[in-house]
């Protein structure tokens, strides 16, 4: 078996030195816009600790995870010797610097797109590797086939029709004065630089098997779309989604296997929801037992109350303790 990895971006916005540095690249109209730099895009309540525990404990086969900061350090070590002593799986903290050798002029960078564009270039990475953001959390066992399967990889997701969506984007309303830079916006604009006519593959906010030298050879041949992905400090509605990109470079290779996420991956967002809304997801994770994947976003917008008693059911299903 090939090793795997694992690659987690991962930023403490409530870090003065980050708040110090971003400060004088936040001109009025990225201050007003919560989908380019609002506050939840770099926050965080320690969610790196539980999707670092998840991994160790559900994915030990896992070689080495990767964890991409800013002149930060989430300080894992004491946390990961106390709970998993007798684990191999290494942690190697990868600061923007080394990410962005030989870009350094796109520096700093507040953009998890512009990041994500950049992650085959970490040193001493695996070819096979997975990508999570630091909300993604493995909620039970899984195997390298739940990612890979010989040269092929496990495509999480489903098919969205192209015609229709540039429609409903072109009748999307404005907010502080422009269209809201959406997750499947950039979906959808990395369809069209591959040229795709009709069909663009809609991810999920899930654990993405990624192939190193897929995205090596891409960029090559294409450093044109890398550097113009890489030249936005902020989110930006010109920015395409890597992710969404390789997977339809692996599809047209016939190197994808589509697998629908609907049986394995429970999303939660616990903000402005019903009174019963945690319970409810909770119990269908409890009834549907193949669900291995989860996400919770935005947790730094819920209620301390709600925050908790997530973060508190994550702690016993992982079985760790700080």
């Amino acid at each position: 078996m090939q090793p795997i990895d694992v690659v987690i971006s991962w930023v403490d916005g409530n870090d003065p030195a980050h708040k110090s540095k971003i400060q004088p690249y936040l001109s009025t109209k990225v201050r007003k816009s919560e989908d380019i730099a609002g506050p939840t895009r770099y926050g965080s309540v320690g969610e790196v600790f539980y999707c670092v525990a998840s991994i160790y404990r559900f994915a030990p086969f896992v070689r080495k995870i990767f964890i991409i900061t800013d002149n930060q350090n989430p300080n894992l070590d004491t946390f990961i010797q106390q709970n998993f002593p007798e684990s191999t799986i290494q942690i190697e903290i990868i600061d923007h610097a080394v990410l962005f050798r030989g870009y350094e002029q796109f520096l700093p960078v507040f953009n998890s797109r512009t990041i994500e564009t950049c992650t085959f270039r970490i040193p001493d990475l695996s070819e096979n590797y997975v990508y999570f953001n630091d909300d993604f959390f493995l909620a039970r066992p899984v195997q390298p086939e739940d990612w890979y399967c010989d040269d092929r990889i496990v495509a999480y997701g489903h098919w969205r029709n192209i015609i229709l969506d540039k429609l409903l984007w072109l009748i999307k309303p404005l907010k502080n004065g422009h269209k809201p830079v959406g997750f499947k916006d950039s979906m959808l604009l990395s369809a069209l630089k591959l040229k795709r006519k009709w069909t663009y593959f809609h991810l999920e906010h899930i654990p993405h098997p990624l192939k190193k030298s897929v995205l090596e050879v891409f960029f090559t041949k294409n450093q044109e779309l890398f550097l113009s992905n890489i030249s936005y400090k902020f989110r930006s509605a010109k920015q395409f989604n890597t992710q969404a990109l390789y997977y339809l470079l692996m599809f047209e290779a016939n190197r994808a296997i589509l697998t629908p996420t609907k049986n394995v991956f429970l999303y939660l967002k616990p903000v402005r929801r019903g009174a019963n809304y945690i319970t409810r997801k909770l119990n269908t994770f409890e009834q549907q037992k193949a669900i291995k994947f989860c996400c919770m976003g935005s947790l730094d917008m819920a209620t301390e109350a709600d925050r908790n008693e997530l973060l508190l059911w994550l702690q016993r299903l992982l079985k760790i303790e700080f």
